[in-house]
């Protein structure tokens, strides 16, 4: 028992899964479509991020730029007379776009290629730039707050023109080696600096430049990453409403179908079959109208059967209440005896016929759940023939087995397929002639088994072959005695034969020696 509780306990969902299956009950499918079509832009969107490593490296790259420029153009400057120093640092200036500047031992600026001639840039003015500049601008700024980059300082002219007031000309003028800094211009372009010594008389030269291109670069593919993104969110967007309306519509239209059949207007339901899908939704309509169809038929027995066993039943019921009610007001023992004799007899009708309905009732759900095994339905009759001849069952009729064609060999319940044998063959027995044969032939064949079991007796009219197996409809032999039969025998037959996947029908005698009499065929599918 405690076994049994542990299997049971370690069955049930934690809190945290109930809890986590309550919160995916909440969101509905629409949302779940677009979330799951939504991730890959999300992760495409994260590659926005990665354009700022694209940016370092484009600094770095700089940066060793500025280094190799500051050098070669300090040595260049270092054995230049100071007219020739002057007309280098306009030149170089000019088609580098920099800015060049030369301080002397003390620190104080000697020439500026500014001011030598017209300044090969400028920096743009914010305030005057269009709005998609300031918008790029805030998607730097949020780009470097996200992804923790590190800030430069403002790009500022000092107010002296002295060698200190920079830090990198100030630290290459104490180590003697070239130094680079970074700063941002107000439109917060990169201002990329280089100080470097020139010669051995203690001059620096410092080197600027607006590395505009690099901004512009990574601003450039950022805005077609971002276009990409915005067109595939677009297209994404609307293929998951598409999809969702292609799985969730039909879903929502059989979902009312189905609280209408279980509210009980299963009449008025058209349960839609989508005919013109052939995905799983297809399928699931059509095995959805399908089951309702059958719930019809079935609930449709049900009732049927409910007023036949109720009349069925009412009959027996009445002529037992009135054999009682009768035995208090006579006084003959020879009609009490046969007031009891019909009482009995009614409480026997009336007990074959619950037993035969319980029966009758519990065969559907019974086979559904049995496992099939192979059986050899000619073996099955034959010992099913010894069995009734040994108890007598056959009367004085003759009943002889025949084997056709290949093993009759079924996939079925043995007890169930002996019980449509057993019943076939007391259909037979009742309707034979003193001494009548009858004859049990079983044919196997490439797919299918055929069993037919054929009397002598007065046979079955064309109208009524269908009758016959309709649930307590019973015409029995003059010679047998009122209610001995409960009428289900032939539908109960009819019933486990088709739930075997199989039918049972009657035909005509086909045997020339044998032109009248009733023949009922069992046909079932060959294992």
């Amino acid at each position: 028992m405690a076994d049994a509780d542990l299997e049971d306990r370690s069955l049930r969902p934690t809190g945290r899964a109930q809890h986590a299956g309550r919160f995916r009950s909440t969101i509905s499918l629409t949302t779940r479509i677009l979330a799951v079509n939504l991730i890959p832009l999300v992760a495409l969107g994260g590659s926005l991020f990665l354009l700022d490593s694209y940016r370092r490296q484009l600094l770095d790259e700089r940066y060793k730029l500025a280094r190799i420029e500051a050098q070669i153009t300090a040595e260049a400057l270092a054995g230049a007379t100071a007219e020739r120093q002057k007309a280098l640092l306009i030149q170089i200036g000019k088609e580098q776009n920099m800015r060049l500047r030369i301080f002397d031992r003390d620190g104080t600026l000697t020439a500026d290629s500014f001011a030598l001639a017209p300044p090969s840039f400028r920096f743009n003015d914010p305030a005057a730039d269009p709005w998609p500049e300031d918008v790029a601008r805030w998607m730097d700024a949020t780009v470097d707050f996200l992804t923790g980059a590190r800030g430069s300082p403002p790009y500022t002219e000092p107010t002296q023109p002295l060698a200190d007031a920079w830090p990198e000309v100030a630290r290459a003028r104490q180590q003697g080696l070239t130094q680079i800094e970074l700063r941002h211009a107000p439109d917060r372009t990169p201002v990329i600096t280089a100080a470097a010594p020139v010669g051995l008389r203690g001059a620096t030269l410092l080197t600027t430049r607006n590395a505009r291109d690099i901004t512009l670069t990574v601003r450039s593919a950022r805005s077609q990453l971002l276009l990409i993104i915005a067109v595939v969110l677009v297209i994404s967007f609307f293929l998951s409403l598409y999809l969702a309306r292609t799985i969730i519509d039909p879903l929502r239209r059989l979902s009312r179908a189905a609280v209408r059949v279980r509210l009980g207007r299963e009449r008025d339901v058209e349960v839609p079959r989508m005919g013109a899908r052939g995905d799983e939704l297809g399928v699931l309509a059509r095995a959805v109208s399908d089951m309702t169809a059958a719930l019809r038929l079935r609930i449709d027995a049900v009732e049927t059967f409910a007023a036949d066993v109720a009349h069925e039943i009412k009959n027996p019921l009445a002529s037992l209440r009135s054999a009682v009610d009768s035995l208090q007001r006579v006084s003959d023992p020879d009609l009490r005896t046969q007031l009891i004799d019909i009482a009995a007899h009614d409480v026997r009708r009336i007990d074959r016929l619950v037993t035969e309905i319980a029966e009758a009732s519990r065969i559907d759900a019974e086979l559904s759940r049995a496992t099939f095994e192979a059986i050899d339905l000619a073996t099955l009759t034959e010992h099913l023939v010894r069995a009734r001849q040994d108890r007598q069952h056959n009367r004085d009729c003759r009943v002889q087995v025949e084997r056709e064609g290949r093993p009759a060999i079924v996939l079925g319940v043995p007890l169930r397929l002996e019980r449509v044998l057993d019943n076939l063959l007391d259909n037979a027995v009742s309707f034979s002639p003193p001494g009548g044969r009858i004859t049990v032939t079983v044919a196997g064949h490439d797919d299918r088994v055929i069993a037919t079991i054929c009397d002598e007796g007065p046979g079955i009219p064309p109208e009524r072959r269908e009758k016959v197996f309709a649930r307590f409809h019973s015409v029995r032999p003059e010679e047998e005695g009122f209610g001995d039969h409960s009428g289900l025998g032939l539908a109960i037959a009819r019933t486990i034969a088709e739930a075997h996947d199989g039918s049972l029908r009657v035909a005509d005698p086909n045997l020339p020696e044998q032109p009248g009499g009733a023949c009922l065929v069992l046909d079932l599918p060959a294992a």
